[in-house]
This record gives structure tokens, C-alpha cells and sequence, in this order.
């Protein structure tokens, strides 16, 4: 009795103790860091779960707020209901404005049931700023480069995915009503929670002349009956009913435009491009990201997150684009899209007309077209990251995501067959997959791909141009005169200007000066031994190089009034940024 008395005491000592402390077992000083995490994040952001519209907003505010030296927050415009477009601006602000640094430009969430972009994107944000101070690698990163992250370019329509009954697969439009079939009505005849669960799933009852049994290995799963074998069900489509009274069920959705497919490049009209909405830009919310685009022309690199299917998307997204892809730019998105497949496990580098089909109208058409940006598109959620298997049949993959839901989710991710009484086809059962499955990472394996994919993002950014005068030679010439002969170089793979934007002049050339008054003659060297090259005879101090190669470098000379000249070299590059140094 005695030894209970003591346990009961010890326990209450302890609970108060514990209770003053308010839970310090989390301090920095009891936590041993693991390596490639943030161990005393000034904010705390579980990256196992989704967040709202409020919810990410709120992030947004608290990194602004916590590092004002590396965080911008601005909205660049309202989407269609009312709410404000968030954009991220990260960089060291201390070592120079964000604008004249070579930029990476990240976004997520186009599509409303395509929610984890949002949480990659601004895991992104978070990583970089939290790491600053202890990771050498991106305190230098942000000393040079810049991010320009929009968690969702899609507010609306991400609410109503996660607060609104759904199937993980719709609604994939934002909110602008459509009525596409003519009838007079954008609310028709679409599916129905019918067991109010927050969750669109599936119907079926049981019919002999059904062509579905239980598969005996997961009796939640219907497979196929084989031919010379008694079906028991039938499946009924969605969940829902006939709202119109004509007899029929879910079979008059609303009206449904992709805002993925509004871009300004080789834009088709909907009867050729399937889900393209009045003109190119027609959407409010990607209008704002355009116009953000088109004021920061620092951007170099961009990745739009979509999801599924684990592959890394690079364009021509039709086969009449082939020709905005030189064999140079190829050549980049080749180094980049080989290396992502190495960190980012079960993913696949994929030309999208190639490997998938022919879509008009996309972002990342638009980015790399009109704007001559390296840009890719990841699809995320990996099949391969349930069982680390490839290859399957689509009935075997389904079979898969039953047996992952039953083995590592314990059924969590499945409504449950459950009797319902339709009004039209009488004694139904109601179940399936639900709205945050397959489609939406499982918590544990979120933040995993998010880290995975982030660090594809900041590689990216890394291999943005990085130039450096590397050397002024000078040599004195009759009369007074000076030769002085500079190297700038690029050392990173990604040129200051795109084949495609070099072909379109999208971007002003890049300007190497000489800040001497005497200049009297300049050229931008082809053979520097044989003194080869082309001579500006316009503003000679100021050269114009249409481009500085990745892995590559220019040679500039310029003829100086001057046997002492100022050799202080600068370049002007809007996507390599600007350096100067003095010899």
C-alpha cells in the first residue's frame, strides 16, 4: 500500500513539474539534430498535413514576420472570388536588392485537387530561411539568387476542394461558373454527398447481372468477374442524384475550364483544346501570375507543381512546338532532368508531347516560349513511392493503393461500404476511396517528396547563371592609347539567355562597361589571339553581348585615350544579375 501511495505522489510531483515547464522536453537543447533539418525553427510548420487558404496565409505572415532580412511578402492580385494571391520573395536583402539577382520562380496548386504543391512550395520558403544561418550552401545560395515562390495560383478552388464534398479527381477548374453545354444553368446535375462524410465517393448495389465480385484478397475492392463467371455487383458511378428530374444520374456536370490550359502560348479554343476558357489570360488568377512574371525579367528558372504520377515534366507540350526547344536548351534541360531523377526516387524525366499527349495553352509552354525560361512541371505522388515497384497494369496499381491504404494507412484513407436508400435506384451501398487519396500524399510520405522535390528547385536555381570578371589584361599601344581586354564568365550550366529567347529578343542583351571617360572604340571578341571580332561603334564603353554561354565565357577589348585607364569592369545581365570588380 505504502509503495502505491509513493507511485500516486511521484506521478502528481511529476505532473506538476511538467506542467511549469509547459512541455520543454522540445527545447533545442534536448533534441539532437537530425542532419538536412532546421533544429530551431522560428517557425514551427508540421509539413505531415495540408493546409487552407487560411492556413497558408498564415505561414506566409509568420516567415515575413520572423525574417524581414529574407522575406517579402506581397499579394500580386485577387483571384476570381476575392482572395489574395500570395507571392514570397526570398534572398539575403542584405546583399542586394532581390531584383537584380538571377531568380527562380516557383508556383503550385493550378489545379484545385492537385492541393501539395502548395505545401512543396512554401516548404521551399521555409527550408531556405531557416537553414540560413547554419547551412553555408544556402547562405550562399540566397546571397546570390533570388526565389519568387505563390504557394497556390488557385485560392478559390483549393478551398472548396478541402472544405466542400469531392472526389480526389474533381473538381480540377477554379470557381468562375460555366455553363459549357448551352442549357442556362452552371449548378446541374453532378454528384452528391449523399452520406454527408465531406467525401464524393462511389455507388454500387448488388445485380445478377452485375459484372463485379469481392476481390477475396481485400474484400473493400470490386475486380472484374471473369467472362464464364456470376457477377454480384454493379457499379453505379459517383454518389449522387437526379436533381434535374430526367431520369438520369451525374450525368450533366457543371460546366469545367483548366486553367492550365488559358496560357498565351499556341492557346486553341475548346473545341480543339478541351477545357481552354474564352481567350488566352481569360482567368483572373493567372493573369496576376503573368504580370508578375512579365515585371521581374530576372526570372531564369520555374517549377509549376501538379500532381500525379511522379514524373518531371519539360515541354514542347504539343509536337508543332518542337521548334521553341533548340538542341542547346535541350541539352540543359537534359543535365537538369537527369539529375532530378537521381534525388527524387521513382520520378521520371518525360518531353510531355512524347510521353504523354499533346496539350495547348499550358504554363509551362508559356513560360519557356514567351518568356525564354527553363522551366519544368513536376507531377507529384509517385506510384513507386507505396511499394517501390514500376511497371504495373493500371488493375494492378489500383490493387496496390488498396493494399498500401489496408498495410501502412490502416483503412484510414477508404469510406467504407455503407447501405444507403436511393431514390431512383433503390437499396445501394456507398464507399471508396476518399478525396485525400491516391491522388494527395499520405502525411508521412509528404514531407519526404517535399524536401526531395525542394532540393530539385534550389539545384535548379543554383545552376542559374553565376558570372565573374575573371581577368583585365591591358597593353599600351602608340599615342597614349591602352588596350584592355576583359573575361567574364558564366560557371554555372544555365546561360543568360535561352535559345528561344535569343531567337525572340525577349530580353534586353547583356552590358559589360568599362566606367573609363576615354573609351574611344570597343568590340566583343571572336578570337582573342587574332584580335577577331565585332565592333560597337554605338556607346563603346557599354558593350552588348547577346549571350554569356553556360559553362562558357566572353571576351570584350576596348581602346582607352588613357595610359593609366579606370579598370573597373562591370556586367548587367537581367538574368545573370550584376557584378563589378576593379583591377
Amino acid at each position: 500500500m505504502k509503495k502505491r501511495i509513493l507511485s500516486a505522489a511521484l506521478l502528481s510531483s511529476c505532473l506538476l513539474v511538467f506542467s511549469a515547464q509547459e512541455t520543454k522536453a522540445q527545447i533545442p537543447e534536448q533534441v539532437f539534430r537530425a542532419a538536412g533539418t532546421p533544429h530551431n525553427p522560428k517557425v514551427n510548420v508540421s509539413w505531415n498535413r495540408y493546409y487552407d487558404y487560411d492556413g497558408l496565409t498564415e505561414i506566409c505572415a509568420q516567415l515575413a514576420k520572423a525574417y524581414p532580412d529574407l522575406v517579402k511578402l506581397e499579394t500580386i492580385g485577387d483571384s476570381y472570388e476575392g482572395r489574395r494571391i500570395w507571392a514570397l520573395t526570398i534572398s539575403d536583402f542584405n546583399t542586394g536588392e532581390p531584383f537584380r539577382k538571377p531568380a527562380m520562380y516557383i508556383d503550385g496548386n493550378i489545379h484545385s485537387n492537385e492541393i501539395q504543391g502548395s505545401e512543396f512550395a512554401l516548404y521551399t520558403a521555409w527550408y531556405l530561411v531557416e537553414n540560413f544561418q547554419e547551412n553555408q550552401f544556402i547562405r550562399e545560395l540566397l546571397q546570390q539568387k533570388t526565389f519568387y515562390i505563390i504557394p497556390t495560383i488557385n485560392p478559390d478552388a483549393r478551398d472548396h476542394f478541402m472544405h466542400k464534398p469531392n472526389t480526389a479527381h474533381s473538381p480540377r477548374s477554379g470557381m468562375i461558373p460555366l455553363d459549357d453545354d448551352g442549357d442556362g444553368l452552371v449548378d446541374e446535375d453532378q454528384p452528391d454527398d449523399l452520406n454527408k462524410d465531406g467525401h464524393i465517393t462511389f455507388m454500387r448495389r448488388k445485380s445478377p447481372n452485375g459484372r463485379y465480385i469481392l476481390d477475396p484478397q481485400n474484400p473493400l475492392r470490386l475486380i472484374q468477374a471473369k467472362p464464364d463467371q456470376p457477377g454480384e455487383y454493379e457499379l453505379l458511378g459517383y454518389e449522387g442524384l437526379d436533381n434535374d428530374g430526367d431520369g438520369k444520374v451525374n450525368e450533366d456536370p457543371p460546366g469545367y475550364y483548366d486553367p492550365n490550359r488559358d496560357w498565351g502560348w499556341n492557346w486553341q479554343p475548346d473545341y480543339i483544346q478541351r477545357g481552354a476558357y474564352k481567350y488566352p489570360f481569360s482567368v483572373p488568377e493567372n493573369r496576376a501570375v503573368k504580370d508578375f512574371v512579365l515585371r521581374h525579367p530576372n526570372i531564369a528558372g520555374a517549377q509549376s507543381y501538379h500532381n500525379n504520377g511522379g514524373m518531371i515534366l519539360r515541354g514542347p507540350g504539343a509536337e508543332e512546338d518542337q521548334n521553341t526547344y533548340s538542341r542547346e536548351d535541350n541539352q540543359v534541360y537534359d543535365l537538369l532532368g537527369k539529375y532530378a531523377e537521381q534525388i527524387i526516387p521513382g520520378y521520371t524525366y518525360m518531353v510531355v508531347y512524347k510521353d504523354l499527349y499533346s496539350a495547348f495553352g499550358g504554363e509551362l509552354d508559356w513560360f519557356h516560349g514567351a518568356r525564354g525560361i527553363f522551366t519544368f512541371s513536376n507531377e507529384l505522388m509517385s506510384p513507386y513511392l507505396q511499394f517501390d515497384r514500376k511497371g504495373l497494369s493500371s488493375s494492378e496499381r489500383e490493387a496496390e493503393q488498396h493494399d498500401f491504404n489496408k498495410m501502412l494507412l490502416f483503412n484510414d484513407a477508404f469510406v467504407e461500404w455503407t447501405a444507403f436508400d436511393h431514390p431512383t435506384y433503390g437499396a445501394v451501398e456507398i464507399g471508396g476511396f476518399k478525396k485525400n487519396y491516391p491522388r494527395a500524399h499520405p502525411g508521412f510520405l509528404l514531407e519526404e517528396d517535399a524536401h526531395r522535390n525542394m532540393a530539385f528547385t534550389v539545384y535548379q536555381a543554383y545552376q542559374l547563371p553565376q558570372l565573374e570578371i575573371q581577368e583585365v589584361q591591358t597593353k599600351k599601344l602608340s599615342n597614349g592609347l591602352t588596350e584592355v581586354t576583359a573575361t567574364v564568365a558564366n560557371t554555372r550550366i544555365i546561360p543568360t539567355h535561352s535559345s528561344q529567347d535569343l531567337k525572340y529578343r525577349i530580353e534586353r542583351p547583356d552590358y559589360i562597361t568599362l566606367r573609363d571617360s576615354t573609351v574611344v572604340a570597343g568590340m566583343v571578341l571572336e578570337n582573342a589571339d587574332l584580335n577577331i571580332g565585332r565592333e560597337q561603334k554605338m556607346n563603346p564603353w557599354r558593350l552588348e553581348i547577346p549571350n554569356i554561354p553556360g559553362m562558357g565565357f566572353v571576351k570584350v577589348r576596348w581602346i582607352v585615350n588613357s595610359k593609366t585607364p579606370n579598370l573597373t569592369v562591370e556586367v548587367d545581365s537581367r538574368k545573370g544579375g550584376t557584378v563589378k570588380r576593379s583591377f
